[in-house]
């Protein structure tokens, strides 16, 4: 199954804990199915401090770092770009692109 949000998308979490949330896409992880969305599911970590010898993690700090956890791709719904409502996407091949374009409006998304 083609996973059909990508990175920098504006989605809108639709079951779950955060239902009813809109977040942009940081990164997607096609294997597993799985994106992740700024301010959404978020989790924490207890991180040591480290040392400041360590050249390559001079700057981190110890304590509780909050940060974005994976949802399944099909918890998230695309935002339609003409009203702004949740919308499924259905991909039209036009000279060989792939492009993806909205069902509610009929409107391309890129």
């Amino acid at each position: 199954m083609a996973i059909k949000v990508k990175k920098g998308d504006t989605v809108r979490v639709i079951t779950g804990k955060d239902k009813g949330k809109t977040g942009t896409i940081l990164h997607v992880e096609p294997k597993k199915s799985r994106v992740f969305v700024e301010g959404i599911n978020i989790q924490k970590r207890h991180q040591r401090p480290r040392s400041i010898r360590d050249a390559q993690r001079a700057g981190d700090v110890g304590g509780v770092i909050e940060k974005e956890g994976p949802i399944h791709v099909s918890n998230v719904m695309l935002l339609d770009p003409k009203t702004n409502d949740p919308t499924r996407v259905s991909i039209k091949r036009e000279d060989g692109l792939r492009k993806r374009v909205s069902k509610r409006s009929g409107e391309e998304i890129d």
